[in-house]
C-alpha cells in the first residue's frame, strides 16, 4: 500500500489543469456559458469608434483571455490570471471615481461642450464569469480522476 500512497500525482493534476483551461478558453468562446450580460450600447459605440466593435464581449483586445494560464502540483491543479482588472470582471463590482483629461488635446469635447476635464463617477461593471467551470466540465474533471486512480490501482495490484 506504501506504493499507493507514494503515487506521482503530478500527471493527473496536469491534465485537470488542462480541463480547466479549455473551459475557460470555451468561456471566452461562447462570451459566457450561461451567456454574459450584453455591453451597454455606449460601449458598444465606443469600441466602434475603436475598430474592435463587433466583437466578444471580453476581448477588445485579447490581452484578459491570452493572459490565462496554468498551475498544477502534485495534488493541486489551478487556472487564473494576473491581469489587474480580470476580478472586476470575474466577479462585478463599481470602478472608483475618477477625472478624465485630454491626452492629446488641450479639451475634451462632448456634443459641442468643450472642457478641460470630466469628473466620472465609475461605472457598474456586471459578473461575467469567465473562469466559472460547468457541470459538464466537472464531470470531466471526474471521470479523469476516476480513470487515473482505476490505472494507478491496476498497476500497483490491488485492481483488475
Amino acid at each position: 500500500m506504501r506504493r499507493w500512497r507514494d503515487a506521482e500525482h503530478r500527471p493527473l493534476m496536469r491534465d485537470v489543469a488542462g480541463i480547466m483551461l479549455s473551459a475557460v478558453e470555451d468561456n471566452f468562446e461562447a462570451q459566457g456559458r450561461a451567456k454574459w450580460k450584453d455591453l451597454q450600447q455606449s460601449t458598444k459605440d465606443s469600441r466602434a469608434k475603436q475598430g474592435t466593435w463587433p466583437g466578444k464581449i471580453l476581448q477588445r483586445s485579447g490581452h484578459l483571455a491570452s493572459s490565462i494560464v496554468t498551475r498544477h502540483s502534485a495534488y493541486e491543479a489551478a487556472v487564473g490570471t494576473n491581469v489587474a482588472y480580470a476580478a472586476i470582471h470575474q466577479f462585478g463590482g463599481r470602478t472608483k471615481a475618477h477625472v478624465i483629461r485630454p491626452k492629446a488635446k488641450r479639451a475634451l469635447s462632448f456634443g459641442g461642450i468643450v472642457v478641460r476635464q470630466v469628473c466620472h463617477p465609475g461605472s457598474e461593471i456586471p459578473a461575467r464569469p469567465f473562469l466559472k467551470m460547468t457541470k459538464t466540465d466537472i464531470r470531466y474533471m471526474t471521470e479523469d480522476v476516476v480513470r487515473w486512480y482505476w490505472r494507478t490501482l491496476a498497476q500497483n495490484g490491488l485492481a483488475r
